[in-house]
């Protein structure tokens, strides 16, 4: 399997590792930071949506 990544523009700063990159293949998306490709997590489109409806809903604020 091979998994294309994309990241935002965003996702950056000065030395380069503040990406958080996102793939997909199939119906199974898969992300991963840039400084450590080796670790990636699993998941679906809806649990992603779910994910970034709760932190734009400032749900999370607290852990940053």
């Amino acid at each position: 399997m091979e998994i294309q990544w994309r990241k935002s523009s965003y996702s950056t700063d000065a030395e380069g590792s503040n990406c958080l990159e996102l793939g997909r293949v199939g119906q199974t998306l898969y992300m991963r930071e840039s400084d450590n490709p080796e670790t990636i997590i699993e998941t679906t489109p809806e649990k992603l949506l779910a994910f970034l409806r709760g932190a734009k809903a400032g749900e999370f604020d607290d852990l940053v």
